[in-house]
């Protein structure tokens, strides 16, 4: 027999399930959107434990073993930066435009300070150095690598322009 809950009680199970919040909203979405179908009872909605658990099911597992199933387990899971919630791996200036290209500032700190773990082994950049970012996407390279007392400089390469 099915058990039926609420909006309110499903995100409320779904956040128990996954040990993160998932709010109404979420809940609502997945229902507008045809990933759980709703059931209505006396103009409440209700919906289906078993959908959501067929929905929730392949996302029960954490973000590092599913992308190790996918590329392998020699992965560096500490470059995902997965524990920054967006607004801070976007931090101050990195969120003037979008750009789907472009580097979370984490990244290029860690490739640029003097930090050293099991992966880096050597400390390649100190403060005075010059970094030459070539492609220059959206500057992530640049600012990160002036906040940490480097020089940085990018390649502009203009058209012949006839005179």
């Amino acid at each position: 027999m099915s058990q039926f809950l609420t909006i309110k009680q499903a995100s409320q199970w779904a956040t128990r399930l996954l040990e993160k919040q998932v709010t109404t909203s979420n809940i609502s979405y997945l229902i507008q959107y045809g990933r759980i179908k709703k059931h209505n009872e006396n103009g409440t909605i209700l919906i289906d434990v078993t959908d959501l658990e067929n929905y929730y099911k392949p996302h029960h597992q954490t973000k590092e073993n599913i992308w190790k199933k996918r590329l392998g387990e020699d992965l560096n899971w500490a470059l995902s930066f997965d524990e920054y919630k967006e607004s801070e791996r976007t931090k101050h200036v990195h969120r003037i435009h979008p750009y789907k290209g472009k580097f979370i500032p984490q990244l290029v700190e860690y490739f640029l300070d003097d930090h050293t773990d099991d992966f880096k082994k050597k400390v390649f950049f100190k403060k005075g150095d010059i970094i030459l970012d070539p492609f220059c996407g959206s500057g992530t390279t640049l600012v990160q690598a002036n906040e940490l007392g480097m020089h940085a400089n990018r390649i502009l390469l203009l058209p012949n322009w006839r005179r």
